[in-house]
């Protein structure tokens, strides 16, 4: 069947998890496909066999030169606006798509009904939302998948064969600096600190990529009303008349909004009369770990399922049945009366300032690379909370300083090694300094990957020196 893609020219920029998925779609629905890489590796040369055996073009080795006759580009997500193929590409009038454009504008593409789209970003928390989002509309009945930057791709989703009702979309800033039309039924933006600013050029780029998402919001815009910036963006969106702001807090909820009260997560946001009435969806112990800015997940994903007139029965039952991923604030044992907790995915500042509010007295391993971070605000707000510290990783002195400024009565263990095998020093370490009670917490601040392929083998590293502290 004849598409708008049948026969035009697209180029599609970048090789590997969106690149090819791409790729091979646009194939399918009749256009020529060209594909640029930067890479030339035993990788990509594969890929490109296998797309060449379709019929596509691809050209190794060459990002940056616009293909003749290109008239749509869709860019592998990571690829940075001030790439000469896009400067080109503008200069052209040729538009630029994301992955996420071209899946938006794929839906219903086979006669189907679309499944609405329910999505979250945010700094730190987005993945974890998602799932919990999932679970609680597979707990309402619905069929759904977690997809975007996570688990299924969206392309797959929205082409494939399997139908949904609802979709828990995860979206990255890179994503949705590419996604002009992209229309949620509702949005949330978890949380905003600086990040990935390399790549945008400004906080306030990143900041405008993240809003995004509330752009034409059907019917809720969930923010953070610890969060004034997400707040900010809600109200500069322009969405569809009757689309309400949503707020969740770990305070008392006001009306339009989700919270916390005496141990339950409520809500006044989705009830009749919300300035006298409230429904309880869930207890604080339903959240698996009730860390406050895991409880915050929770209401986010909340105000979304509850936007989409999920009942409170089915936020309970899929809180209940949410399990997180590994490596994100995951207690591993406990020995000699020391909890030991493998927060590896805490790979930025702001995710281990969470990490850290979480615990009363804390025996701190972190490092690695800093990616441009600095630690002293971090440092000073933990100072209270920290019984001892051991530093591993390149950029170790970055957080030893901001240790010596803010909080220099913890003692500080400096590992000067960037092996592997540090982890087994450094946890051996952190039980000399802890006393029962404590716990010792893996929440790097920094990016694994001067010692580890990536924060997963860091984690794994941590969890097995504790067992071999047990042993």
């Amino acid at each position: 069947m004849p598409s708008e893609f049948t026969g035009k020219h697209v180029t599609v920029a970048g090789l590997g998890v969106s690149g090819v998925p791409a790729a091979k779609v646009l194939h399918g629905l009749g256009a020529h496909v060209t594909v640029v890489n930067d890479g030339d590796d035993e990788r990509s040369r594969a890929q490109a066999a296998q797309l060449e055996a379709l019929g596509v073009t691809v050209r190794l080795g060459d990002g940056d030169t616009l293909p003749e006759g290109t008239e749509l580009i869709v860019t592998a997500p990571g690829w940075k606006p001030t790439k000469p193929l896009f400067t080109a590409a503008e200069e052209a009038g040729v538009p630029i798509w994301g992955d996420v454009e071209l899946a938006w504008r794929l839906r219903g593409l086979d006669g189907r009904e679309p499944a609405p789209w329910l999505a979250v970003t945010g700094t730190n928390g987005k993945t974890t939302t998602v799932q919990m989002l999932a679970s609680i509309l597979k707990a309402a009945g619905l069929r759904t998948a977690a997809v975007g930057n996570i688990g299924v791709s969206l392309l797959d989703a929205v082409t494939g064969e399997e139908e949904y009702d609802v979709l828990a979309v995860e979206l990255s800033s890179y994503q949705l600096h590419w996604a002009p039309s992209l229309r949620a039924h509702s949005a949330t933006v978890l949380n905003l600190a600086p990040d990935h600013l390399d790549w945008h050029g400004s906080m306030e780029a990143y900041a405008a990529d993240k809003g995004r998402i509330y752009e034409g919001n059907h019917v809720a815009c969930v923010y953070n009303v610890a969060d004034k910036a997400t707040e900010d963006l809600v109200r500069a969106a322009d969405v569809e008349e009757g689309c309400r702001a949503i707020g969740f807090t770990l305070g008392t909820p006001g009306p339009s909004q989700l919270g916390v009260v005496e141990g339950l997560l409520v809500d006044r946001a989705f009830v009749e009369d919300r300035h006298k009435n409230a429904q309880e969806l869930a207890e604080v112990s339903d959240v698996n770990p009730p860390a406050p800015h895991n409880i915050a997940n929770a209401l986010a994903a909340a105000g979304l399922a509850r936007a989409f007139g999920v009942s409170a029965a089915a936020v309970r039952d899929g809180l209940r049945a949410f399990t997180p991923d590994a490596h994100r604030i995951a207690h591993v044992a406990d020995v000699d009366g020391v909890s030991y907790v493998d927060d590896s995915k805490a790979t930025n500042t702001h995710a281990t300032e969470a990490s850290l509010a979480a615990y009363e007295s804390i025996v701190w391993i972190a490092g690695g690379l800093a990616k441009g971070a600095t630690f002293d605000e971090l440092v000073a707000g933990a100072a209270k909370r920290l019984r001892g510290a051991v530093l591993i990783g390149a950029d170790r002195a970055l957080i030893r300083e901001a240790l010596a400024r803010h909080a220099p009565e913890v003692p500080v263990v400096d590992l000067d090694r960037t092996d592997t095998g540090a982890m087994l020093q450094a946890v051996q370490e952190a039980r000399r300094l802890a006393r029962p009670g404590d716990t010792v917490l893996l929440a790097p601040a920094c990016a694994s990957m001067d010692m580890f392929t990536n924060y997963n083998q860091r984690g794994d590293a941590f969890a097995q020196a504790v067992r071999e502290l047990g042993a």
